[in-house]
C-alpha cells in the first residue's frame, strides 16, 4: 500500500483481513479500552461503538448476552437502560491476559521450565481436557498427556485456574532446571520446542500480522493524527489480531527460537502503534462511550504502563 494512503481508508481492509467475530471482539474492546476506564459501558453507546466494525445491534445484544452466560459480563438495569459491567471472574481473566499482551519488548528469562503433572485417574476426561485447553491459553506445551510445560508461565493465574476447576490437590506444578553437563543442549531444546508448541504457525501467523499492520505504521509515520473514530478501529483491530496470535504464544526465550524470530518484531510494531494512536482513539472513546455515572472516567495509571510505557504519542523506535 502506498504511504500516502489516509488511515481511515485502511480501515475496510483490515476489518476483511482481521475478520473479527464478534463476541470475541467486544471482549477486545472490554480488555483494551473499557477495563481500564472503569469496566462499565452503556449497551446504547456500546451498540454504536461496535458499529464502526460493522456489527449490528441485533449481534451486539446476542453476543453481550452469551458473555453474561459465560461470567464475563453482568447486566445491571437503571431504569430503561441497561449497563454492562466486567465481573469479577471477569476481571482476573482479563488481567491474566494484560500481562501477556502488554508485556514490556524484553522479559528476563531465569532459565527454569514449570512442568505441570496431571493425574489421570484423579482427574475425570472432561475435567482433563478442560485443564489443558485451559492451559493451553496460559501459553503451556504438551509434552505428553499427562506432562505440560512452560518457561515462563504466570504461576497465579495457573493457581487461580487449579482452584477454578477444583484440581489444585490433584496436580503437581514444579520448577525444573536443564543439567548444563547433562545429554542434549540448545539444539535438543529447540527440538522439544518444536514438538510442544505449533511454532510453523505461530511464525506463520505473526509474518502476516506484519503484513496487516506495517502500511498501517507506514501511513500514520509522517502524517497528523488520524480521525479519532479511525484511530479507535485501527487500535482495536490490531490488539485484537495481536491476541489471538499471542495467547497461543509461549513466550520462549530467544535462544530457543530463530534469529529472525517475527515474535519481537509484531510486538514492537503493536507497541509503536498503540503510542501512536493513543491519544485520538482514546479521545473518541470517551466522547462515545457513556456509564451509568455519565461520561467515562479517567484511564487507570496502569493502562499507560502498557508495552513499558505509552505516553509518547509518537514511537521513538522505527517500526520492524
Amino acid at each position: 500500500m502506498a504511504r500516502h494512503r489516509r488511515t481511515e481508508d485502511l480501515v475496510p481492509h483490515l476489518l476483511d483481513a482481521v475478520g473479527p467475530r464478534a463476541k470475541s471482539l467486544i471482549i477486545t474492546v472490554y480488555g483494551d479500552a473499557v477495563r481500564p476506564h472503569g469496566g462499565s459501558a452503556w449497551l446504547g453507546s456500546l451498540i454504536d461503538l461496535m458499529a464502526r466494525f460493522a456489527l449490528s445491534e441485533r449481534i451486539v445484544r446476542t453476543s453481550v448476552f452469551r458473555l453474561c452466560k459465560d461470567e464475563w459480563l453482568i447486566n445491571t438495569q437503571i431504569g430503561r437502560r441497561s449497563f454492562y459491567r466486567v465481573t469479577e471472574s471477569g476481571h482476573e481473566r482479563f488481567a491474566a491476559a494484560e500481562r501477556r499482551i502488554y508485556a514490556p519488548l524484553v522479559r528476563a528469562w531465569d532459565r527454569n521450565w514449570h512442568m505441570l503433572l496431571i493425574g489421570q485417574a484423579a482427574i475425570d476426561a472432561e475435567t482433563r481436557e478442560t485443564l489443558r485447553r485451559e492451559l493451553g491459553w496460559l501459553g503451556f506445551g504438551t509434552v505428553s498427556p499427562a506432562v505440560l510445560t512452560h518457561p515462563s508461565c504466570d504461576e497465579a493465574a495457573v493457581n487461580r485456574l487449579l482452584a477454578r476447576l477444583g484440581v489444585s490437590d490433584k496436580v503437581v506444578l514444579m520448577k525444573a532446571t536443564q543439567d548444563p553437563g547433562g545429554a542434549g543442549g540448545v539444539a535438543a531444546l529447540r527440538d522439544l520446542v518444536r514438538s510442544c508448541w505449533d511454532i510453523d504457525r505461530l511464525e506463520a501467523d505473526y509474518a502476516a500480522f506484519l503484513a496487516r499492520f506495517r502500511p498501517v505504521w507506514q501511513a500514520l509515520e509522517d502524517a497528523a493524527d488520524p480521525d479519532p473514530g479511525a484511530a479507535f478501529v485501527l487500535r482495536t483491530l490490531m490488539i485484537h489480531d495481536f491476541r489471538r496470535i499471542l495467547l497461543r504464544d509461549p513466550m520462549l526465550p530467544p535462544d530457543l527460537l530463530s534469529p529472525d524470530w517475527p515474535g519481537q518484531a509484531s510486538r514492537m510494531l503493536t507497541r509503536n502503534l498503540y503510542r501512536r494512536l493513543r491519544r485520538p482513539s482514546e479521545a473518541f472513546l470517551v466522547a462515545e462511550l457513556k456509564t451509568a455515572d455519565g461520561p467515562l472516567p479517567e484511564a487507570a495509571p496502569a493502562f499507560y504502563g502498557r508495552f513499558g510505557g505509552i505516553d509518547d504519542d509518537r514511537a521513538d523506535v522505527a517500526a520492524q
